[in-house]
Order: C-alpha cells, then sequence, then structure tokens
C-alpha cells in the first residue's frame, strides 16, 4: 500500500470518526477500502471496553468469508471465573494487558500464536500472520473499564504480513482508534442519561433541554408504587439481602412499565415514578392497566423463586393518576434534575400510600378512571372518599372489583 493510499485512508477515518460514524459500518468499510488497495485481511477484530450497567464492552469482527456486515458483540464481565474468563485470558488482549505492553506479532507460519482466542476464532482460514494492537488511554481520560481501544489484524496472504503492511497497519490503527473511542463516548453518555433519567428525558437532555427552569407543561398518566412492608424487612431480613431484594422488585417494576410505553423518571428508595403519555389519554391509562398486570403476573413468579429460596419476598403497593404537571429541568445551577413537579405528583404519591390503610395492591383516581376506556372501568369499583395528607379535598379511590379478584377474572397481588 502506498504512503498516498494510507495517508488518504487515514484522513477518512478522521472524517468518519468527526461525523460519528457507526463502529461496524466503519470497519467494514475501513476493511473494504483495505482490501480495494491491495491488502489481504482474513479477520479484524476491534475492541473496547464501555461504562454500562450490564455489559463491560462490545467487539466488532469483520471476516472476509462475511464481509457484507461486521458483527457486533456486546460481552458481560470477564472476571466471573466462568468460560468468558478463560477465553479473555487466552487472548492477545490479555496478554498484552498482562505484559503492559502495545504490540504482539505473531508469526503464524512459525508457530507462534496459534492458542490465542482470536486466532483460534479464525481457524478454519489458512492464518500466516497476526498483529494485536493496543492504544491506552491517559489516567484522567479512564471511563469505568474503558482504559484501551484493542485492534487486531489477520491475514492468510502467503509469507503473511511483509514491512509494508506492518507499518500501514500501525498507522491505520491510531486514527481507527480514535474514531471507535469517539462513537463509544457518544453511547456512553445516551446510555448514562438514560440508565438515570428515563428514556424521554434523556432524548430531550441530549438534544440540549439542559437549561434550569426549562419545563413542559404535560398532560401525562402519573405511575408511583413502592413496597408493602420495606421498612419491616430492612429491620429483620439480613443486611446482604437488602439490595438483591430491591434489585429484584425494581427490575419488575421498571421492565413492565417500559414494556407498556412507560417513562420511568425516579426511584426514591423502594419507591418508583414513572409516567405514561399519549395523545389519547385512554391509551395511556391502558397502557398503564397493561403494564400493572403484567407486573402482577410477573410477582407471582418471582414471589414463588424467593421464598422457594428462604429469601425475602414482598408485593408491590401501586398509585394511579392523571394530571397535569411541569416536565423539565429542577435544581440548582451545579445539580439538576430533570423530573415531573406539581400538585399530581403528589397526590399520586399519597394515593399510593393509603394502599396500606385500605388493605387494598393497586388504588386509583376518579380522574383516572374517568379517561380509561369503558371495558377496562368495567372491572373497576369505588372504595369511597379518602383524606390524603397534603391534599386539600377529599378525593374518590377506585380499584379492582374484589369480586371479580376473588373469583379469579381479574388479579391483584
Amino acid at each position: 500500500m502506498r504512503d498516498a493510499d494510507i495517508e488518504q485512508l487515514c484522513q477518512w477515518l478522521t472524517g468518519a470518526g468527526l461525523e460519528g460514524m457507526a463502529e461496524a459500518a466503519l470497519l467494514q468499510q475501513l476493511c473494504e477500502r483495505c482490501a480495494a488497495h491491495g491488502l489481504r485481511l482474513a479477520g479484524v477484530l476491534v475492541i473496547i471496553d464501555t461504562l454500562h450497567p450490564i455489559h463491560e464492552g462490545r467487539a466488532f469482527v469483520w471476516r472476509r468469508d462475511r464481509a457484507e456486515s461486521v458483527e457486533v458483540v456486546e460481552y458481560g464481565r470477564t472476571d466471573r471465573g466462568d468460560d468468558a474468563t478463560e477465553r479473555w485470558q487466552r487472548s492477545a488482549s490479555f496478554r498484552m494487558v498482562a505484559d503492559d505492553a502495545t504490540e504482539i506479532r505473531s508469526r503464524l507460519l512459525a508457530g507462534e500464536g496459534l492458542n490465542f482466542t482470536e486466532v483460534e476464532a479464525l481457524a478454519e482460514y489458512a492464518l500466516t500472520d497476526f498483529l494485536a494492537l493496543r492504544h491506552c488511554f491517559a489516567a484522567d481520560a479512564v471511563i469505568g473499564e474503558m482504559d484501551s481501544v484493542y485492534v487486531n489484524w489477520l491475514t492468510d496472504a502467503p509469507g503473511g504480513f511483509d514491512d509494508a503492511d506492518l507499518a500501514a497497519l500501525r498507522r491505520l490503527t491510531l486514527p481507527l482508534a480514535l474514531a471507535i473511542k469517539s462513537a463509544a463516548l457518544a453511547r456512553i453518555v445516551a446510555t448514562l442519561a438514560e440508565v438515570y433519567l428515563g428514556t424521554d428525558a434523556a432524548q430531550l437532555v441530549l438534544q440540549g433541554r439542559i437549561r434550569r427552569g426549562v419545563a413542559e407543561r404535560i398532560h401525562a398518566v402519573l405511575w408511583f408504587s413502592d413496597l408493602r412492608g420495606y421498612t419491616t424487612i430492612t429491620d429483620t431480613a439480613p443486611p446482604d439481602e437488602i439490595i438483591p431484594l430491591l434489585n429484584d422488585y425494581a427490575d419488575q417494576v421498571i421492565s413492565a412499565i417500559c414494556e407498556a410505553g412507560g417513562d420511568v423518571l425516579k426511584l426514591i428508595g423502594d419507591g418508583t415514578l414513572a409516567v405514561f403519555k399519549a395523545a389519547d389519554p385512554a391509551e395511556a391509562c391502558r397502557a398503564a392497566l397493561q403494564a400493572e398486570r403484567t407486573l402482577r403476573s410477573r410477582l407471582r413468579a418471582l414471589d414463588a423463586e424467593r421464598g422457594a429460596a428462604g429469601r425475602p419476598v414482598t408485593s408491590v403497593y401501586l398509585g394511579l393518576h392523571v394530571g397535569e404537571v411541569f416536565f423539565g429541568n429542577i435544581g440548582s445551577e451545579s445539580r439538576l434534575d430533570f423530573t415531573v413537579v406539581g400538585p399530581a405528583v403528589n397526590e399520586v404519591a399519597r394515593i399510593a400510600s393509603m394502599c396500606r390503610s385500605v388493605d387494598r395492591h393497586m388504588l386509583l383516581s376518579s380522574e383516572f378512571v374517568a379517561a380509561t376506556p369503558a371495558e377496562e372501568r368495567a372491572d373497576l369499583v369505588s372504595l369511597g372518599r379518602f383524606a390524603l395528607r397534603g391534599v386539600g379535598r377529599p378525593r374518590e379511590l377506585f380499584t379492582l372489583d374484589p369480586e371479580l379478584v376473588a373469583a379469579g377474572a381479574a388479579t391483584e397481588g
């Protein structure tokens, strides 16, 4: 590959990275351009760790026999002592970390590096050479586990990589690593925003809605739920059981809300505040009730599983309300919260807290019931009017018809 060709590819990589090209597309196009310039590649693997609650990082795999697409692999923890750990410890990437090295060249024709997992993954090729490169970040640029980019180049060219090939790959790896890091950082920002703010709020923040005091008036279904007897559980259960309990039940609550189209805005200890928005309020109410049904079904399975293991179990109290709220940034100049505020938020929390007094798992406001489709309202009955703490007037509250629940036609807890 000529110097002019290498320079052209470096400039293209830099531009693609600045434009925000996705990692898979970036790698695929680079490999196609390398092939067009006569560089024979059998496979290329790019690895970068990330900051994610589940995944440790992402790998991008290009193979010449599947050149129409790049495989994207999101991998979990590599320190769990399982098969993933064993594969990581046999990799060239691990060797570079262990030896504090930035490059490994394995002349496969001479029997070097044949046991590296990157080489074994392409065993069907008659591989001749392998170049593994690692670019490390400065200490103050490390984010979570993301402290390096690994780029592995493999060929089946007779005789392996020549000196010109090696020089070209070393020059190309630097802008490639920078472009991959740029895309990974953008992904991390989006992930953190969504994980901590919720989907809708994250999108608004990433679009630039970060000024203090900027809020939107919306009409939405409000969901507030918390765990029954949580204080008692924390006082009596072993301390190392509290976080797993919260995680198990929060997972069921949050997944049910999100699958039904709701958006979780805030986790407050054992409580969850969420909204359901739709052009038609009836659709938002229907979605919230669907989330509740999904949640109850999953809680029965979770309770059975935890009970069989001798672990503490609980259930979820839920309040549903419809009202107008302000949705936006609230806080100080240095610390903002993207949330909903307004009297309706206070009311839905008070409605949920009434579940304990009336021994029901779900309570709904009269506004929610009025907006609910007729076929859904048929299963709801009034429990009467109640004074809610901090709310100026008594509110009529509804629940699932106890007779339907007893007969199995409706489910609650």
